[in-house]
């Protein structure tokens, strides 16, 4: 597949959000830099400058787990600072337009629920870094009682219910995907006629299964993002271009 210019791939994605009558859109980190938030592979990217800490290591090891949250809250003016942008915005217009039923997402920013998604419909393959989670019984905890806890000593706080480690409910790697969204996931890939892949690599598996499983399902695929991904031969159509210039014109008020 040879990759639209901006205008025909513009023009041509809104002829198929037109036709289509159940739009999935499957959302990577592309999709939230425009807002201030870097995403993970590129050059400067979050990963390039920390090693992820793995899951078996931040339940091991309490210095993982300090350092888990240090980095949390050195991103917290960041995350806090960050508004919806183009890409959500124009998303959420077809959502209220009907368009589209529910979101998948890679990302853990809170940004699809902020543009206007209801929580419900914000399917969170990585879960979500506005919040905590105690990795034991599962109680859930605001940052402001976490940050409480850590700024004295610098320590990564327990569950006061059942004294088990508390992180970020995300997911890293090595903690096993979320089922039921897992479950929901697959299921709107295979009903729906259009599925738009927007700001994500599609290498991490099995998420990245999904917009191959629309395709095969019968539904036109969409893959917008600045660079190459493997599955842009499946695609009926590729736009690599700014997300937000992509998706500008689709914004309804």
């Amino acid at each position: 597949m040879i990759a639209a210019s901006l205008q025909s791939g513009v023009d041509q994605l809104g002829e198929f959000i037109a036709e289509a009558k159940v739009i999935v859109p499957f959302t990577g980190a592309g999709i939230s830099t425009e807002t201030g938030i870097p995403d993970f592979r590129s050059p400067g990217g979050l990963w390039t400058r920390n090693r992820p800490i793995p899951f078996d290591e931040f339940v091991a090891s309490q210095d993982a787990r300090d350092e888990s949250w240090r980095r949390r809250f050195a991103m917290e003016e960041t995350f806090a600072a960050a508004k919806p942008g183009r890409g959500h915005r124009a998303l959420a217009s077809l959502y209220r337009a009907g368009k589209i039923p529910a979101i998948i997402t890679q990302n853990i920013d809170n940004l699809h629920q902020a543009s206007g998604f209801a929580a419900g419909d914000v399917i969170e393959l990585h879960g979500n870094t506005t919040y905590a989670r105690c990795i034991g019984c599962g109680t859930a905890y605001d940052l402001g009682w976490v940050k409480t806890r850590f700024e004295p000593q610098q320590r990564g706080p327990d569950c006061s219910a059942c004294g088990e480690p508390v992180k970020t409910a995300t997911i890293s790697f090595g903690q096993a995907m979320p089922e039921d969204e897992m479950q929901r996931a697959a299921e709107l890939s295979q009903h729906c006629d259009l599925f738009i892949a927007i700001g994500s690599s599609l290498v991490v598996w099995p998420a990245a299964g999904f917009p191959v499983m629309a395709k095969h399902a019968g539904a036109r695929l969409v893959i917008i993002n600045n660079e190459p991904t493997e599955h842009d031969v499946h695609a009926d159509l590729v736009i690599r271009h700014d997300i937000g210039q992509t998706l500008g014109p689709f914004v309804r008020n």
